[in-house]
């Protein structure tokens, strides 16, 4: 199982739920663990009888909730002395105590998320506070204006830190149509993603592109792309 941790205080619970969406698509089993302090995965994927930790399915994907490390799941699901059978898992990190809990240094890759809200600044450059090593980080970052000045703010805030900056950044835009879809699968219980942005969605693909590439190819992602254009 691969491990991907999306770091930061940013609400980032829709861009991991697209991703692992076109995942499953892609005949991938995904599972995603909600480890952060608020569990808004806990409120907007539904659930039949929600407890304090469960494991619950949505979209084909697996959501787990509540739970405080790897083997808290293994446990819940029985496995105790196996592994995992996913092919990837989806880690929502905004803790440096769930960054340790969850082993997040020996993920295959660990994405920041921020926009540029002193919370969510504030809130990510605490998680960071805490390595004791260099860790390696690539930027997801969500802004209005999608400008160098940002990422260069960005660099200047956390250069005293323990962290390392991937070559490469993903830009999301803050748009009212990107939230719009965000409410209305909330309303109606599903991932689709028809009425996001292209700017939106050419960054997802080449999020996925570029950090799923042994899993699924450039061309598989466009034709799933389109196929949820065409959702209801």
């Amino acid at each position: 199982m691969r491990t991907i941790g999306f770091l930061g205080g940013y609400d980032k619970i829709d861009l991991i739920l697209y991703i692992a969406r076109i995942l499953t698509l892609a005949q991938k089993k995904v599972l995603i663990i909600d480890a952060s302090i608020n569990q808004r995965a806990k409120y907007i994927v539904p659930s039949i009888s929600p407890t304090k930790t469960y494991v619950t399915e949505f979209e084909g994907i697996d959501v787990a909730v509540g739970f405080d490390n790897i083997d808290g799941i293994k446990k819940y699901l029985g496995v105790e002395d196996k592994r995992l059978e996913y092919d990837i898992a989806l880690l929502d990190i905004d803790s440096y105590e769930a960054f340790v809990n969850f082993n997040a240094i020996e993920n295959y890759r660990n994405l920041f998320v921020t926009g540029f809200d002193l919370y969510s600044l504030k809130k990510g450059i605490e998680i960071i506070s805490g390595f004791n090593t260099s860790v390696k980080l690539t930027k997801i970052l969500f802004s209005k204006d999608m400008d160098d000045d940002e990422n260069a703010y960005l660099d200047y805030l956390t250069s005293g830190y323990n962290v390392s900056w991937d070559e490469n950044t993903f830009n999301f835009p803050i748009e009212l149509g990107n939230y719009a879809v965000s409410v209305e699968n909330q309303i109606v219980s599903r991932i689709k993603i028809k009425g996001l942005s292209s700017t939106y969605k050419d960054e997802l693909q080449f999020l996925i592109e570029t950090v799923f590439n042994e899993y699924v190819t450039s061309r598989d992602i466009s034709k799933i792309i389109k196929n949820l254009e065409r959702e209801a």
